[in-house]
């Protein structure tokens, strides 16, 4: 049963995180994917039936825009995503609202936590 409180929990901050990894700079999704995994301490394990409907919903609604790089090499060509500005006006209203209801959570919570 945890796994699927889990679950739902998770599912709810994907599009923040994936919006905050690409403000610093474009990625393509497996590079999302490792970034995600690394930086969480393996947290957030995703797949790429996972991630890339995230980013398709992201880019239709005008919050991220992809491009494809020339392949050099033995490198084949990656599609990169980018935030755009409605991308980054959207992420600040997100994180406002993660940090008030991780405020209100926490108030709530406190003093309240079981531990096994």
């Amino acid at each position: 049963m945890n796994d699927k409180y889990e679950r739902q929990m998770k599912k709810g901050v994907l599009d923040m995180l994936v919006l905050t990894l690409l403000s610093s700079e474009a990625k393509y999704g497996y590079q999302i994917i490792q970034e995600l995994k690394e930086k969480s301490g393996d947290t957030f394990l995703l797949k790429d039936g996972t991630l890339y409907p995230i980013l398709y919903r992201l880019e239709d609604d005008g919050l991220v825009t992809s491009q494809w790089s020339e392949a050099e090499g033995k490198q084949t060509a990656r599609k990169y995503y980018l935030i755009t500005d409605d991308g980054r006006r959207a992420l600040y209203e997100i994180q406002a609202t993660w940090q008030r209801i991780t405020c209100g959570v926490t108030r709530i919570m406190k003093g309240e936590l079981i531990y096994e």
